[in-house]
């Protein structure tokens, strides 16, 4: 919801810091894996009870996930890259409840749990919604420099790491953080499959209505 107004905002503030590594031979890729790396040191960090660290290793995560995504526009997107970054950020956003769940198993692992399942709703009604989107030849108008259709929610990434860092600062609020936003990302996956379904209810352009025919055998069969 706020990433539309918050990304440029952050685009222009990285952009000589993005430029400078660019100039060094720093790669997105790269970026992509250390702030991924650095991330999961905040999953031994909330097993410890360690949340300072912990918060520390969440923001300097994404700060490096900003930075790829500023380096590759300079040094031109590619799919891999867009492929791994998603990929990554997604692994990033699970591990982080599983961090809580393993500070106080008895008070935080069914408000992880809870939480997890929230997650697997945005993400997977995130990425079907791509991956149809590309085979219909669909590009958002909110973010066209996305290496993907970037399908806007209730909870994007601004909300999700806001909502992360607050666990951290107050770890005893975990269970109710947790439920609440979990309930919100349910609002944000029932709006995306209501997007998926009145989008994709029409045929792809210049199919009409005509049924899928059968692939003709191959002549060297």
């Amino acid at each position: 919801m706020l990433d539309r107004f918050l990304l440029p905002v952050v685009k222009n503030g990285l952009q000589p810091v993005a430029a400078a590594l660019a100039r060094r031979g720093v790669g997105a890729d790269g970026l992509t894996v250390t702030g991924f790396v650095i991330g999961l040191c905040a999953v031994p960090a909330l097993a410890l009870q360690f949340y300072g660290g912990a918060l520390i290793a969440i923001l300097v995560s994404r700060l490096f996930d900003a930075l790829d995504g500023a380096v590759a526009r300079l040094n031109g997107p590619t799919e891999r890259g867009a492929f791994l970054d998603i990929t990554l950020d997604f692994a990033f956003y699970g591990c982080i409840p599983l961090g809580f769940a393993l500070a106080d198993p008895a008070r935080n692992a069914l408000p992880a749990a809870v939480l997890l399942a929230a997650f697997m709703g945005t993400g997977s009604s995130f990425l079907a919604f791509a991956v149809i989107a590309a085979k219909r030849g669909l590009t958002s108008e909110v973010y066209p420099q996305k290496g993907i259709y970037y399908l806007t929610g209730l909870t994007e990434g601004a909300e999700t790491i806001a909502a992360l860092a607050l666990m951290c600062v107050v770890p005893e609020s975990f269970p109710l953080i947790a439920y609440v936003f979990a309930a919100a990302c349910l609002v944000t996956t029932l709006t995306r499959l209501r997007q998926g379904w009145v989008v994709f209810a029409a045929p792809p352009a210049g199919t009409g209505d005509r049924p899928l025919q059968p692939l003709a055998p191959r002549e060297d069969a």
